[in-house]
């Protein structure tokens, strides 16, 4: 039954979506809580205290859910409307023939990017499988397609994604999500430590690939999304925890770019359990 509900979502115009997710996720905003509170000490973390501000990011959170069935179950009609102006940025990683690992923060649509970068070639995503087996049938439909492999975020997952670095292909993973116990160093993000994973420095400093961030933006109107890439600087450092701060502080770069349309609601700043006590002057008390 909910896949049918997405096929029908599906159909519906672009617009209308990002109306009925922005409509929903101010609705959400509005009762005070957990949900709203962090958001607006997110955002505001990162400098965005102005007034409204920490509305309409909650309003693009809503926009970013309902956007996911067209995504997901019409690609080819939501690749008409998606481009770029940094195409360039890829092609010359490509040139160098040497494998692309592909870093996609909670901004914007995260789930056009892999299917924006399946004409390039084929592509290996991480991703953890829903806590709910209900939606699993959903994100399987969605997720993997001819050229797009999507692997768990596992120790099976990080092989596979060996692998296809070390033919030369591509792979894409989220870089902002807390890692777990003994997968991450704390590492600043706008201005505050985070517990940030290494995995991502980790698959590039053993395979030699290129390191690309990317997010696709969300545009006005319905009118699809624009692509970005910010490649980090080379040669990577050797520490772990250098390695984190480079990708955070780039990924802040990518964030600033539009950064309404960042998942401010996501818990950042937790300590997840097991990890080692953050420096002096973390005040998130919040455990996973």
């Amino acid at each position: 039954m909910l896949l049918l509900l997405f096929r029908c979502l599906a159909w519906l115009p672009l617009p209308v979506l990002h109306a009925i997710g922005r409509l929903a996720g101010i609705i959400a905003y509005v009762k005070p809580g957990k949900y709203r509170q962090r958001i607006q000490d997110n955002s505001a973390q990162a400098g965005y205290d102005q007034p409204g501000f920490a509305r309409r990011a909650a309003a693009e959170a809503g926009a970013m859910i309902m956007e996911l069935p067209r995504v997901w179950l019409r690609t080819d009609q939501s690749l008409e409307i998606t481009s770029s102006d940094e195409v360039d940025v890829v092609k010359a990683a490509l040139a160098e023939g040497r494998g692309i690992l592909y870093l996609t923060p909670h901004l914007g649509c995260f789930e056009i990017t892999a299917r924006y970068l399946e004409r390039f070639g084929p592509i290996t995503v991480m991703y953890r499988p829903p806590r709910k087996a209900i939606l699993e049938p959903v994100v399987d439909a969605g997720r993997t397609t001819s050229a797009l492999r999507a692997v768990p975020a596992n120790l099976q997952g990080v092989r596979e994604f060996v692998r296809a670095l070390r033919r030369g292909e591509a792979v894409g993973m989220l870089p902002d999500q807390a890692p777990s116990e003994g997968d991450g160093v704390w590492a600043p993000f706008f201005d505050r430590s985070a517990y940030t994973m290494t995995l991502a420095g980790k698959l590039a400093s053993q395979t030699g690939v290129a390191v690309i961030l990317t997010a696709g933006e969300r545009l006005p109107k319905g009118k699809g999304w624009r692509m970005h890439f910010l490649r980090l600087p080379e040669p990577l450092p050797e520490d772990p925890g250098a390695q984190a701060t480079l990708i955070n502080e780039h990924m802040e770069a990518l964030i600033r770019r539009f950064p309404e349309q960042y998942l401010w609601s996501y818990n950042r700043y937790k300590t997840p359990a097991g990890a080692p006590p953050p420096p002096a002057g973390h005040n998130d008390n919040e455990t996973a």
